[in-house]
């Protein structure tokens, strides 16, 4: 019966470390989550601005621009997906990668090659253990990612959207990542970034909103050879930003399902061994007064 209780009493300690660890990772996540949520909202108009800015030169202006023409024939495909670096968020990771195998297989089914681009350790840590072919990673900034990040990884998808297609180059970008629409509820979702397509969130002119015609100064291949660079990283950077708020909140929301499942397991460890000291309790009284009886019985 003591070892039982010293048993429960033991699980009691291991839990209530395991509830410390979880309920401090709750509260860091909570408080970062806050900072990514203003980030994702200070960064998105920024990036529809772009998008409608690259949109017009794109669509009101003659130029055959390599990052707004659609090729003829798309022969291989990029997929940049955008993963986190730590585990413990519950769906985050598993979802996005899910979506990332989808979304590949249906490009391939489609007849296209598929390269494979990855943010974060988790995401290189799956295609690695499953021996999966990528062609670049970026790791170490998926909770706080910065725009360096970004014009990092859009430099190396416009350089190989750029490449022609004999020399490892690419016909379109796709990235997949986790669309953060409120604290209970995040996405994935996949936009195409190349070439140039008016994304989710710009909408479409109607009746009362018309563009007007442009006169572009300078040239318009001028400008969109300045403000398409701008356009990807911008996106790219909104995207890592959607993620890093997805990842955060999905973390807390883990870390708070498992500090209150750690309380419960306290709860019954706690009521086991309070049965068992009784139990204990019960059966020593019970000894002494069947001693007692039986010295009483001897005399």
């Amino acid at each position: 019966m003591g070892a039982q209780i010293r048993e429960y009493r033991q699980r009691i300690r291991s839990v209530s470390a395991t509830k410390k660890i979880t309920r401090a990772m709750e509260l860091m996540a909570a408080s970062r989550v806050v900072k990514a949520q203003q980030a994702v909202r200070e960064s998105t108009p920024y990036a529809r601005a772009l998008t409608r800015a690259a949109s017009a030169v794109a669509t009101y202006s003659d130029e055959d621009h390599p990052l707004t023409t659609e090729p003829d024939n798309v022969r291989r495909a990029a997929v940049l997906v955008i993963a986190a670096d730590r585990g413990l968020a519950g769906g985050y990771n598993s979802n996005v990668l899910k979506e990332g195998e989808r979304v590949s297989a249906a490009l391939r089914d489609q007849g296209k090659e598929v390269q494979t681009y990855l943010v974060g350790r988790r995401a290189v840590s799956y295609y690695s253990f499953r021996k999966k072919e990528y062609v670049a990673e970026w790791t170490g900034s998926s909770e706080k990612p910065s725009f360096d990040n970004a014009r990092e990884i859009g430099e190396r998808l416009v350089a190989d959207f750029t490449t022609d297609f004999e020399d490892g180059g690419v016909d379109e970008v796709h990235v997949v990542f986790t669309r953060f629409v409120s604290m209970v509820t995040q996405e994935a979702e996949v936009i195409r970034l190349l070439p140039l397509e008016v994304v989710e969130g710009v909408e479409e002119p109607g009746e009362e909103e018309l563009y007007p015609l442009y006169e572009f100064e300078p040239s318009g291949e001028e400008l969109l050879d300045t403000l398409l660079p701008r356009y990807v990283n911008a996106r790219i950077f909104n995207c890592l930003l959607q993620a890093a708020a997805s990842e955060l909140a999905a973390r807390q929301r883990a870390m708070k399902s498992a500090t209150d499942n750690a309380e419960e397991l306290i709860k019954k460890y706690t009521r086991l061994a309070n049965q068992a000291r009784q139990a204990e309790i019960t059966q020593e009284i019970s000894e002494i007064v069947g001693g007692a009886g039986a010295l009483a019985e001897s005399k």
